[in-house]
């Protein structure tokens, strides 16, 4: 029996990342939402008070061995990550709309690592084969064969806002 709650509480939608806020404090807001953004370990890219925009720089996500990074909310975004190669970017917006306030607008995009082929780590790499003479290449390539590719898989509207509250709630 569950008691009262018959069904799993929803998660935000992505049309609730963004709150209306007085402009009065627009610099201490400012400020407040990069300390946020650092709070959650991400490092900012590129900020413009005149935009009004603050980008991040990529962060991978964490995974379940990592419970003092707060960036993958909930224990679904945590196994994703375990298991999978992810990273995330946030995109915070302040823009004036006239009145005395300002929209406060949080978008985190969600990347998945894809692979061009094999990861040339494997199990017993290093080891020497007794068959073969040995070989000494001295130029070896150590790690991928190629770069990454990264596949966009949308927002995580779960740390949208959890950031969001966190910003508005002046903590």
């Amino acid at each position: 029996m569950l008691g009262c709650l018959s069904s799993p509480p929803k998660a935000p939608s992505a049309g609730s990342s963004s709150v209306q806020l007085s402009a009065d404090y627009r610099d201490s807001m400012w400020e407040h939402a990069i300390e946020v953004l650092h709070r959650h370990h991400f490092q900012v890219a590129r900020e413009s008070k005149l935009e009004g925009v603050i980008e991040t720089q990529y962060r991978g996500g964490s995974n379940l061995l990592e419970p003092w990074h707060t960036d993958s909310v909930g224990l679904e975004n945590r196994l994703e990550s375990t298991l999978q190669t992810i990273r995330r970017r946030v995109i915070v917006n302040m823009q004036s709309n006239g009145g005395g306030l300002m929209t406060v607008s949080v978008r985190v995009d969600k990347e998945l690592e894809d692979l061009p082929g094999l990861a040339a780590n494997y199990e017993g790499g290093a080891t020497f084969r007794e068959a073969q003479p040995l070989n000494r290449d001295l130029n070896q390539v150590v790690g991928q064969t190629g770069p990454s590719r990264w596949l966009n898989i949308g927002r995580d509207p779960l740390l949208e806002h959890q950031i969001l509250s966190q910003i508005q709630s002046g903590r």
